[in-house]
C-alpha cells in the first residue's frame, strides 16, 4: 500500500505538479467569468505529456493505468473542473484503445500513434433526445462503395470543440430494410461539412466548451471505421471499454470537485466569525457536525473508484456485473460533488454567494454532473433488473 501510494505521490508530480496546479487553478475563475476555452491550461498539460499519460510504453506513452489516470484526474479537477472535464473526453478515446488493446484487441491501436503526434480526440456521440446513447443513433451513415459512410446528424456536448482534431462518433446504416446497422469510428476536423456551433452559454463547466457539432454528408473513410455492429444492446469489447473508461473518467472529475469542496468548506469556517460563540465558526459544533457529515459520505466515492478502476486494470470478470459498478461508481460521485458544493457554499456564508467565490463555482460546476448518461431516474431499471431478473 505505502509502495502504490509514493507512486501516486510521484505520478502526480511529475504530470500535475504543485506549481503547475496552482497555475491552473489561479486561471480557473477567469476562464469561467469569460466563458472562455481553457487554452493556457491546455498548452501547460501538453508540454507536461498528460494527453499521453494512457498510451502504452511500447508506443512511446508512459503508459499508465486508468487507475492511476483517475487519481490524477481527481488532483486536475480539485483545481479546474472544466479543464479536467473536457481533458477527459481525449483521455477518455485513448483509454478506450489501450482497453481494446490489454484485451487482445488492436483495431484502435492507430490511436496511439496519432496522441503521441499531438492530435487532439474529442468524443461525438451524444445526440438531442437519443437516450440509447451507445445502442442507437440518431445520425444516418450512408454507406459508400469504398467502404466508407457519410455522416449526417448533430452532436451534443463535443467537449474540446476549439481545438480538437479527430471525433470518435457513430450513425445508423438504414440501407437494408431488414437490419440497421451501428457504425462507429473517428472522423477528422478538416473533413467538409463539420460545422462546431459558437454557442456555449451555460450554468457550469463554462471553459470546457462542449459545442454542438454539426454533420453534414462528412466522410468517414473506410480506413476510420472502427466497428459495425447491430442496433441494440450488443456487448461489443468496444462499446464496454467506452462504456467503462467514460463512467470511471467522469466519476474521477467529480470525486475531485467533491473533495475541493470539502476544503473550501473548511476554509469558511475558519475565515468566519461567530459573535455569539467568541470564537471561528470552526469551532461551533454545529457547524463542525456538517462538515463532519459532508466528509463521512465523501469517504465512500473514492474508496469506489479506486476499486473500481483497479478491477478494470486487472481484467476482472464481473460479467453483467460491470454495468452496476460503472454506473453507480460515476452517479455516487456526481451526487457527492453536488452535496459537498451546497456544504461548501453554507461553510463559505454570503460570501461564498458570490459569483466569483470558488464555492459558488464549484456548485455550479458540480450541476453538470446530472446530465452525463445516464441519469439516475434512466439507471434505475439497471439496478432493479441486476436483482430482479436473475435467475
Amino acid at each position: 500500500m505505502a509502495d502504490r501510494e509514493t507512486r501516486h505521490a510521484e505520478l502526480a508530480e511529475r504530470f500535475l505538479p504543485t506549481e503547475l496546479m496552482e497555475r491552473i487553478r489561479g486561471r480557473a475563475a477567469q476562464t469561467d467569468r469569460a466563458n472562455e476555452f481553457f487554452t493556457e491550461d491546455l498548452a501547460e498539460l501538453r508540454e507536461q505529456g498528460y494527453l499521453t499519460v494512457l498510451v502504452p510504453e511500447e508506443f512511446g506513452g508512459p503508459g499508465l493505468t486508468l487507475h492511476e489516470v483517475s487519481r490524477l484526474q481527481r488532483r486536475l479537477a480539485g483545481a479546474a473542473p472544466a479543464t479536467a472535464l473536457a481533458v477527459n473526453m481525449h483521455l477518455m478515446c485513448t483509454g478506450v484503445a489501450r482497453a481494446l488493446r490489454e484485451r487482445g484487441d488492436h483495431s484502435l491501436d492507430g490511436v496511439f500513434a496519432e496522441a503521441m503526434a499531438g492530435e487532439i480526440f474529442a468524443f461525438g456521440i451524444s445526440e438531442p433526445g437519443n437516450d440509447f446513447v451507445l445502442s442507437d443513433s440518431t445520425t444516418a451513415a450512408v454507406p459508400q462503395a469504398d467502404g466508407g459512410y457519410r455522416l449526417t446528424g448533430t452532436k451534443i456536448f463535443t467537449s474540446l470543440s476549439p481545438v480538437w482534431t479527430r471525433l470518435m462518433t457513430h450513425g445508423v446504416d438504414e440501407s437494408d430494410p431488414d437490419v440497421r446497422t451501428l457504425v462507429y469510428g473517428f472522423v477528422t476536423r478538416d473533413t467538409p461539412g463539420i460545422t462546431v456551433s459558437d454557442r456555449w452559454d451555460v450554468l457550469g463547466m463554462r471553459a470546457s466548451q462542449s459545442r454542438a457539432t454539426r454533420l453534414d454528408d462528412v466522410e468517414l473513410a473506410a480506413d476510420r471505421v472502427v466497428r459495425r455492429l447491430s442496433v441494440g444492446p450488443d456487448p461489443d469489447l468496444l462499446t464496454f471499454a467506452i462504456a467503462a473508461n467514460f463512467q470511471l473518467l467522469i466519476a474521477s472529475v467529480y470525486a475531485g470537485v467533491a473533495r475541493r469542496a470539502l476544503d473550501v468548506a473548511a476554509e469558511g469556517l475558519r475565515a468566519r466569525r461567530s459573535a455569539k460563540a467568541g470564537t471561528t465558526l470552526a469551532e461551533v459544533p454545529e457547524h463542525r457536525v456538517r462538515l463532519a457529515d459532508a466528509h463521512l459520505e465523501f469517504l465512500a466515492v473514492p474508496a469506489l473508484l479506486d476499486s473500481t478502476t483497479r478491477d478494470f486494470d486487472e481484467l476482472v470478470n464481473h460479467g453483467a456485473g460491470w454495468s452496476p459498478r460503472l454506473v453507480g461508481t460515476r452517479l455516487h460521485a456526481t451526487t457527492a460533488a453536488r452535496r459537498m458544493a451546497e456544504v461548501a457554499l453554507l461553510c463559505a456564508g454570503g460570501s461564498g454567494f458570490d459569483s466569483g467565490h470558488e464555492a459558488s463555482r464549484l456548485y455550479r460546476d458540480a450541476a453538470a454532473g446530472m446530465f452525463h448518461p445516464p441519469a439516475a431516474d434512466a439507471a434505475r431499471p439497471l439496478f432493479a433488473a441486476a436483482l430482479l431478473d436473475e435467475q
